[in-house]
C-alpha cells in the first residue's frame, strides 16, 4: 500500500474508523466510547454517524441467510485440517500472514452451545474465472486495485440499529466471538479506492461469497487491546437502500494485523461520485445552474402513552412548537429539493440538536438517529432522531416556559450528496414551550412542521482536479437560507461567501411560493362564493313531497328525481338528499367503522397534514389553522387513508371531504366519500398508474373532435393535451378551484347520474369559452384554464347557464364505451409498435421495482418470524418455569394428600373406638336410667298409697267425729258440755274429773292427727324431691344424647369429658 497520507493519519492503537463525505477519515478513540467529536466546522474533525438501538443476538439465525451459508462439513473440516505452515507467507510491509478466524455462530449455523448440532447448509459458492488458490495474504484481486487479507475466520453478521455505535459493535462482536461453533475460513478483498467493493472469497478457489460496495459500508471498528476481542475487527454496512444496518465481524490469527486491515479500510473511506453515463448530454449553463434549492422541514413528535409518537401542535399566534416537559420526543427532518438537477443523498451525517439561537457547532450535541432514507414517494429524504429531553444538555428546553417567553431551538442536519465533495449541513432556527405534562394541547389537526428554504450554490471541479473524467463532483461555495436572505436584503450586508463579482446574488431564485404566478395574476381560491339556503316555496313544498315518497321506499329513485336535480337541490336539503342518492341511508357499519379507523395511525399523516391549510382556504369553517373543520377534515381523510389500504390518501380527496363535511356531520361525509370513491368508481383514476384517468383524457378529445372540432383542432396546433388542464377535473370532481354554487350543483348531478357527468361539464366549460381559448397560445391556455376559467362562474346567473348547457348535452354510455374500446386498441397497438429493447426495459423496471417490493416484505416477514420466534421461546421458556413450579406444588401437594389420608385413618381409628366407648357407656347410662326409673316408679306408687291411706284416715276420722257428735247430741248430759261447734261448756266444778278425761282423749287424737299430718308432709316432700331428681335425669339424658350425636364432629376428649360429667353428676344423685 503506497498511500502514505492515509498512513501518517491513522495508529495502530485506534479502535475505530467511519465513513466521511470527503477524501480524509475519522479515527474514534477508545475513549469516546459513545458520542464522537461534534466539530464540524473543522476540516480535521468530522462528525460521526451514530444511530441508538442494540442488535439482538436472536435474529442472528435468519439474517445471514442471504449472504453466507453454511459450508458442507467436509469443507469445514479440510479447512480445519491445513496446517498453519501451509498458509501462504507475505511479502512486503506485512511480517506475518494474515489470519482471520471467524465462525457463523447462530447466523451461519444457528445452534445453542451445548446443544446438538443442526445439519449444515452448503455454501452456493461461484467460481471467478482465472483465480488461483496460491495467492498471497495481500495480492491484489484482478481487475480491481485492492489488498487480500488471508487466514481469516468469519464470525457471522447480525441486525444493529446503530452502524455507528462503537459500543453497539463491540458488544456484537464479543456475541459472536464467544458463541462461535464452527469455523468458516474466508480471504478478505479491500479496495484502495473508493469506487471499489470489499469482497469475500473462498480460501481454497477463490471464489466470492459475497460483496459490499464501499460507499454501503459506514464504519470499521477493532477490538480492545487486552480483552478477547482484541484479534477482531468488524464492519457495518447498510442493507436494502439504507432501511437495515448489518455488522460483520471477523477474527485475524495475528493481532498486530488487525491495525494493517484497519489502514486498508481508512484508505477506501473515500468519497465516491456516481459515474454519469458516457452519452449523457452536458447541461446548458444557465446563469442560476449552480444554485440548487431544497426546502427543509423540522417535525418534532412526543410520545403519546400509547407506544406511539405523535407531532406537536404549533402555536399559530407565536409561531413556536409547543413541548410537553418531561416527554420522550423525536426529531423528523424532511429534506426535499425543489429546483435545478436533482442531487442525490446518500445519507445523513449526524443529526445534532441544541438549546438556543445562533449555536456554535461545537455546543450542538448528536442525537441517536433511528432511521433515514427516501419517502414512499421518493421526492423527500426523512431523517428520524430520538431525543431525550432529561438529559442535561437539553434541561432548559425540559423546564416550564412562563407564559410571556418563548425559548429558541437548534437543529443541524448533516447529509452527505453524492456529487458533493463535502458534507451539507442544513441548520434550523424554531421557537418552542415548554408547558406542564398533563397540559392539553391541540388535537392531531393542529399538527405542523417548520419549513426553511435553503439555497445551496456549488462550483464544479475542474477536470483536472478530478480523478476520472466521468466524475461530476462539485465543491460548496455558500449554503444561503431564505431568513438568512431576507435578513441580509432588509440590513444591505452582503453575504461573505458570495463572490464579489457581478451580481450574482441576484441570479439566485426566490424560493417557490404555492400557487405563485408569473404575472401576478391570483387563480381563484377553493372554497370561494356564498351560496344562499334561501329556496323558493314551491320548489321546497316539491322536494318534501317527493322525500316524503322516497322515504317509503328508500330502494327505489321517484321517477321525478333526475329531473328536479338537473335543477340544483335546495342547499337546505342537500345533506339528505347527497346521502340517499348515494345509498348512504342504512350506514350503520361504515359509521362504526369510521369511529374505530379514527383512532389508527395513516402512514401518510404527513401527506394528510400539509394539505389541510390547501383545502379551502377561502370558507370559514376551514380557514383557522386548529379549527373545527379541519379537525374533521382531517379525521376523514386519515380514516379513509387507512380504510383504502390500496389507494389510501391522494391529493384532491380533501377538497371532495371538504364539500361534504359542509352539508353533514363527519361519520356520514365519510359514508358518502366511500360510496363515491367506491361505487361510482372514482377510485379507479388512481389505480394502475392512473391509466383509467389518461382513457377518461382520451375520450374527452374524442368528445371534443365530434362537439367542438375547431377548439379540438387549436389544441392540436399548440399541442395543447387534456391532462394539461383536465386531470384536476376528473380528480377532484371541479371542487379544488371552482366556485362553491358551481360545485355542489356539479356533485348533485354526480350523485345522481354518474361519474359520467364530468365530460358533460368538462364539454360546457371548453363550449362556453370557445372563442376565447381559439385566441390563446400554449401558455396562454394554461393560464386561461388555472386562473381566469374559475374566475367567470363566481357569478350565480352564469354557473347556472353553464349548468343548464351540460345537462342539455346528450353524451352516451355506448359512445362513451365506444371510445373507450379504441383508447385500449391504441394502446395495444402502441405497445406492438414500440421498441421491444425498450419495453422490455421497462417491464425490467417494473419487475425490479417489485423484485425491490417482495424483498423488503421478505425482510419485514422474516425480522416478524424472528421476532416471533423469539417471543416463542420466551414464552416456552416461562411456561416451562411455570411447569416446573406447577410440578413442584404438585409434588407438594401430593404429600400433603398422603399426610391427610394417614391423620384420616387415624382418626378414623380414633373415631371407632370412641364409637364402641360411648356404646358401652350410653347402655351403661341407658341401664342407670332404667334402674332410676323403676325407683322413681315405686316412689310414685308409695306416694299414691299414702295419699289414699290419709284420705281414707281423714274420711275415717270425719265419721267418727260425727258419730261423736251425734252421740253428744243424742246425750243431753253431753249437750250440756258442748256446744254446737263442738267445744266444752264449763258449767261446773263438779264435772272437773269428767272434763280431764275429755281432754286427755282430745289430746291424744290431737297429736295423732298432728303425726299422720307430719307423715303426709314427709311424703309430699319426698314425691317433690322424686320429681326433682327425674327431671335432673331427663336433662342429663337429653344432654348425653346431643352430645352422642355431636360425638361424630368433635374431638374425642370433648365427648369424653362431656359424658363423664353426665354419669358422674348421675353417680352422684344415684347415691
Amino acid at each position: 500500500m503506497d498511500d502514505k497520507a492515509s498512513v501518517g493519519k491513522i495508529s495502530v492503537s485506534s479502535d475505530s474508523v467511519s465513513t466521511l463525505n470527503s477524501e480524509d477519515f475519522v479515527l474514534i478513540s477508545r475513549q469516546g466510547d459513545e458520542t464522537p467529536s461534534t466539530n464540524n466546522g473543522s476540516d480535521d474533525e468530522k462528525t460521526g454517524l451514530k444511530i441508538i438501538g442494540n442488535g439482538s443476538e436472536q435474529q442472528l439465525q435468519k439474517e445471514l441467510e442471504d449472504v453466507l451459508m453454511d459450508p458442507p462439513m467436509e469443507e469445514l473440516a479440510n479447512d480445519r485440517g491445513h496446517p498453519e505452515g501451509d498458509a501462504p507467507q507475505a511479502d512486503g510491509e506485512a511480517d506475518e500472514p494474515v489470519l482471520l478466524e471467524a465462525s457463523a455462530s447462530s447466523t451461519i449455523n444457528p445452534v445453542s452451545v451445548a446443544g446438538p448440532q443442526k445439519p449444515e447448509m452448503s455454501l452456493p459458492v461461484k467460481l471467478a474465472q482465472g483465480d488461483s488458490e496460491e495467492s498471497s495474504p495481500f495480492t491484489p484481486v484482478a481487475d480491481e486495485d485492492s489488498v487480500v487479507f488471508s487466514k481469516l475466520t468469519y464470525l457471522g453478521c447480525a441486525s444493529v440499529n446503530a452502524p455507528r455505535s462503537e459500543v453497539e459493535a463491540l458488544r456484537m462482536m464479543s456475541i459472536l466471538r464467544s458463541q462461535c461453533q464452527i469455523s468458516v475460513h474466508v480471504t478478505l478483498s479491500v479496495p484502495n479506492v473508493s469506487e471499489g467493493t470489499v469482497r469475500l472469497l473462498d480460501p481454497p478457489t477463490n471464489a466470492e461469497i459475497a460483496n459490499y460496495p464501499i460507499y454501503k459500508i459506514l464504519f470499521c471498528v477493532r477490538g480492545h487491546d487486552g480483552t478477547p476481542e482484541s484479534d477482531c475487527f468488524a464492519f457495518t454496512e447498510s442493507h436494502y437502500n439504507s432501511e437495515l444496518f448489518r455488522i460483520h465481524v471477523f477474527r485475524c490469527e495475528i493481532q498486530e494485523a488487525v491495525s494493517r486491515i484497519l489502514l486498508s479500510f481508512a484508505t477506501a473511506f473515500r468519497r465516491s461520485a456516481k459515474q454519469t453515463p458516457l452519452t449523457a448530454p452536458a447541461a446548458p449553463q444557465t446563469p442560476d445552474s449552480d444554485i440548487f434549492t431544497f426546502s427543509v422541514s423540522l417535525e418534532i413528535k412526543e410520545d403519546d402513552g400509547k407506544g406511539y409518537f405523535s407531532a406537536v401542535p404549533k402555536d399559530k399566534d407565536r409561531q413556536c412548537f409547543k413541548l410537553r416537559q418531561g416527554v420522550d420526543k423525536k426529531i423528523v427532518i424532511y429534506v426535499q429539493q425543489t429546483t435545478n438537477k436533482e442531487l442525490a443523498i446518500e445519507r445523513c451525517f449526524g443529526l445534532l440538536l441544541s438549546p438556543g439561537k445562533d449555536v456554535q457547532s461545537g455546543d450542538m450535541h448528536l442525537l441517536d438517529l433511528e432511521s433515514m432514507g427516501k419517502s414512499s414517494d421518493g421526492k423527500s429524504y426523512i431523517i428520524t432522531g430520538s431525543w431525550n429531553p432529561k438529559s442535561p444538555h437539553f434541561q432548559d428546553v425540559n423546564e416550564e416556559t412562563p407564559k410571556d417567553k418563548v425559548l429558541f431551538l437548534t437543529t443541524a442536519v448533516d447529509l452527505v450528496i453524492t456529487e458533493v465533495q463535502e458534507p451539507v449541513r442544513f441548520l434550523l432556527e424554531t421557537k418552542v414551550r415548554v408547558c406542564p405534562p398533563n397540559e392539553r394541547l391541540f388535537w392531531p389537526f393542529s399538527k405542523r412542521s417548520s419549513t426553511e428554504n435553503f439555497f445551496l450554490k456549488l462550483k464544479q471541479i475542474k477536470q483536472k482536479d478530478r480523478k476520472s473524467s466521468t466524475d461530476t463532483l462539485y465543491e460548496v461555495v455558500c449554503l444561503e437560507s431564505e431568513s438568512e436572505r431576507e435578513r441580509r436584503k432588509t440590513t444591505a450586508s452582503p453575504v461573505l461567501c458570495l463572490p464579489q463579482s457581478g451580481s450574482q446574488g441576484s441570479m439566485i431564485p426566490s424560493p417557490p411560493e404555492e400557487d405563485e404566478e408569473e404575472d401576478n395574476d391570483e387563480p381563484l381560491l377553493s372554497g370561494s362564493g356564498d351560496v344562499s339556503k334561501e329556496c323558493a316555496e314551491k320548489i321546497l313544498e316539491t322536494w318534501g313531497d317527493l322525500l316524503s315518497k322516497w322515504h317509503l321506499n328508500l330502494s327505489v329513485r321517484p321517477k321525478t328525481l333526475p329531473t328536479l336535480v338537473r335543477s340544483g337541490v335546495p342547499e337546505a336539503l342537500r345533506g339528505e338528499v347527497w346521502q340517499l342518492l348515494a345509498g348512504c341511508h342504512n350506514n350503520d357499519h361504515l359509521v362504526e367503522k369510521y369511529r374505530i379507523l379514527i383512532t389508527k395511525e395513516s402512514p401518510q399523516d404527513s401527506a394528510i397534514t400539509r394539505d389541510i391549510n390547501r383545502t379551502f382556504p377561502a370558507h370559514d369553517y376551514f380557514k383557522d389553522t386548529g379549527g373545527d373543520g379541519q379537525d374533521s377534515l382531517y379525521k376523514i381523510c386519515k380514516a379513509y387513508s387507512v380504510y383504502d389500504e390500496e389507494i389510501g390518501y391522494c391529493q384532491g380527496q380533501s377538497f371532495l371531504a371538504a364539500v361534504l363535511l359542509l352539508h353533514m356531520p363527519e361519520e356520514q361525509a365519510f359514508s358518502v366519500l366511500v360510496k363515491i370513491m367506491f361505487d361510482y368508481g372514482l377510485r379507479e383514476l388512481f389505480k394502475q398508474n392512473f391509466e383509467d384517468l389518461h382513457c377518461k383524457f382520451y375520450q374527452l378529445e374524442r368528445l371534443m373532435q365530434e362537439y367542438i372540432p375547431d377548439l379540438y383542432s387549436h389544441f392540436l396546433e399548440i399541442s395543447l393535451e387534456a391532462h394539461m388542464y383536465a386531470s384536476q377535473w376528473f380528480l377532484t370532481l371541479f371542487t379544488a378551484k371552482f366556485p362553491l354554487y358551481m360545485v355542489f350543483h356539479i356533485i348533485d348531478l354526480l350523485l345522481c347520474e354518474g361519474i359520467s357527468v364530468i365530460f358533460n361539464v368538462a364539454l360546457g366549460l371548453l363550449k362556453t369559452t370557445r372563442d376565447d381559448l381559439l385566441l390563446t397560445d400554449f401558455e396562454g391556455a394554461l393560464k386561461f384554464f388555472r386562473v381566469q376559467l374559475p374566475k367567470r362562474y363566481r357569478s350565480e346567473e352564469n354557473a347556472k347557464k353553464l349548468m343548464e348547457l351540460a345537462c342539455g348535452m346528450k353524451i352516451s354510455q355506448k359512445k362513451l364505451k365506444k371510445y373507450e374500446r379504441e383508447y385500449h386498441t391504441m394502446r395495444e397497438q402502441q405497445a406492438q409498435q414500440e421498441d421491444p429493447l425498450e419495453r422490455f426495459e421497462r417491464e425490467n423496471r417494473r419487475l425490479q421495482d417489485a423484485n425491490m417490493r417482495l424483498e423488503q416484505e421478505n425482510d419485514d416477514l422474516a425480522h416478524e418470524l424472528v421476532t416471533s420466534k423469539i417471543a416463542l421461546r420466551k414464552d416456552l421458556d416461562n411456561a416451562e418455569e411455570k411447569a416446573d413450579a406447577l410440578n413442584k406444588e404438585l409434588l407438594m401437594t401430593k404429600q400433603k394428600l398422603i399426610d391427610a389420608e394417614d391423620e384420616k385413618r387415624r382418626l378414623e381409628e380414633e373415631s371407632a373406638q370412641l364409637k364402641g366407648m360411648c356404646r358401652r357407656e350410653l347402655d351403661k347410662a341407658e341401664s342407670e336410667i332404667k334402674k332410676n326409673s323403676s325407683i322413681i316408679g315405686d316412689y310414685k306408687q308409695i306416694c299414691s298409697q299414702l295419699s289414699e291411706r290419709l284420705e281414707k284416715q281423714q274420711a275415717a276420722n270425719k265419721a267418727e267425729i260425727e258419730k261423736i257428735q251425734q252421740k253428744v247430741d243424742e246425750c243431753e248430759r253431753c249437750r250440756e258440755l258442748f256446744s254446737q261447734e263442738g267445744r266444752v261448756k264449763v258449767v261446773s266444778t263438779a264435772r272437773e274429773g269428767s272434763e280431764e278425761e275429755t281432754d286427755e282423749e282430745k289430746e291424744a287424737l290431737k297429736n295423732q292427727l298432728r303425726e299422720m299430718e307430719l307423715e303426709l308432709a314427709q311424703t309430699k316432700l319426698q314425691l317433690v324431691e322424686a320429681e326433682c331428681k327425674i327431671q335432673d335425669l331427663e336433662h342429663h339424658l337429653g344432654q348425653a344424647l346431643s352430645e352422642v350425636q355431636a360425638s361424630r364432629k368433635t374431638w374425642f376428649n370433648r365427648t369424653l369429658s362431656s359424658i363423664k360429667t353426665a354419669t358422674g353428676v348421675q353417680g352422684k344423685e344415684t347415691c
